[in-house]
């Protein structure tokens, strides 16, 4: 990975000039557990674009999925908490579309969470 690229979503592929985003999206399971790449190896096949605002999120198979970038949280009622390792994560509930994507993708019940702007810095267990 080069020093401009990152990942959108933890555990997931990297893009190139997407620094800013750095893992501020995860995937969990139905306990809120943190879904990382050994428990959920079809994130890498997942494609990541930026564009217009948006990450756009594509998957052989599927419809694209387009995911807002930059929104202010002020909706308490989509926070919720994540577990990352040992850690407890404020997120945000990207909501029923989102998590009905990645759970037909990744064939097991699931949910895109965004970390939230408000979060301590999260200590990731590994950068698979």
């Amino acid at each position: 990975m080069t020093s401009s690229a990152a990942q959108p979503i933890a555990g997931g592929p990297a893009l190139n000039d997407a620094v800013a985003y750095d893992r501020r999206w995860l995937i969990v399971d139905q306990t809120d557990a943190w879904l990382d790449p050994g428990r959920a190896p079809r994130l890498a096949q997942l494609e990541l674009s930026l564009r217009f605002g948006y990450l756009v999120i594509r998957a052989p198979g599927m419809l694209r999925l387009d995911v807002p970038l930059d929104v202010i949280e002020d909706d308490a009622s989509v926070d919720r908490m994540a577990q990352v390792g040992s850690a407890a994560v404020r997120t945000v509930d990207e909501g029923d579309l989102a998590a009905a994507w990645f759970t037909e993708w990744l064939g097991q019940p699931c949910k895109l969470l965004k970390v939230h702007p408000d979060a301590e810095a999260v200590s990731w267990p590994d950068r698979a």
